[in-house]
């Protein structure tokens, strides 16, 4: 990457960072903020949108809903702080993409290699669900991000909201999506533009804990993008 490119990306951040579209999402942020459950009573919030981070390199971007209440939006990192970024973090240390299994907040030394973690929406919804008009208001950074992110070739989108986002983003960056839509499912394969769309189930507590989705599960995503992304080196 350019050190101009570089540079549009952190100028990029900065601009997430400062985001107040969304009255709805922007509320519930500095609420949760303020009143945490006891577990996290004494901690400082990061309170604002969450921007992606990662190997500006990378060949690999891996696509989430939104952060966490008291996950991302209590560190600053997208899947950070709860049981869904544990998995994922512990997942893509075992791939190689990371240089640690755990990632605690931002600048606790959690390094990617080949892989850049990002969201559809950078504020926590209640109930994890965004409105229509919050998806669309969020999308565009998550298009100037893959446009940033210019060796991106596989986009792994961790559940049915991520994979429409991500299909969303690569039309409104003017490739050709498949038509009708490609559906949503573990294992699911799709050629969109420039990028093969991998889908594999959120490694939410939901799907963990009832074993919807396994360890060995999500090891065969990434180790599928993995591959496809030194392919298109």
């Amino acid at each position: 990457m350019s050190a101009r490119r570089a540079d549009s990306l952190q100028r990029l951040e900065r601009e997430i960072h400062a985001c107040r579209l969304c009255p709805r999402l922007v509320g519930w942020r500095e609420e949760v903020a303020a009143s945490p459950p006891r577990r996290h009573r004494g901690e400082r919030y990061w309170a604002r949108p969450v921007s992606g981070f990662g190997d500006p390199r990378a060949r690999v971007v891996v696509i989430g809903l939104a952060p966490a209440a008291h996950g991302g939006n209590r560190t600053g990192r997208v899947f950070t702080g709860d049981r869904s970024g544990e998995w994922l973090f512990a997942a893509l240390h075992r791939a190689g993409f990371s240089n640690r299994p755990v990632s605690e907040r931002r600048g606790d030394g959690l390094r990617l290699r080949g892989a850049y973690v990002t969201a559809v929406n950078r504020c926590p919804p209640p109930g994890n669900r965004p409105t229509p008009a919050e998806r669309d208001n969020c999308l565009p950074y998550l298009v100037r991000e893959l446009a940033l992110l210019e060796r991106a070739r596989v986009l792994v989108a961790l559940g049915s909201f991520a994979w429409d986002g991500a299909l969303r983003a690569v039309r409104d960056l003017g490739h050709e999506v498949p038509r009708p839509k490609p559906r949503f499912a573990h294992g699911a394969r799709a050629a969109a533009g420039s990028y093969v769309l991998l889908g594999s189930y959120h490694p939410s507590q939901q799907n963990t804990f009832t074993g919807k989705l396994t360890e060995a599960m999500l090891d065969e995503i990434f180790e599928r993008a993995r591959e496809l992304g030194r392919r298109s080196a």
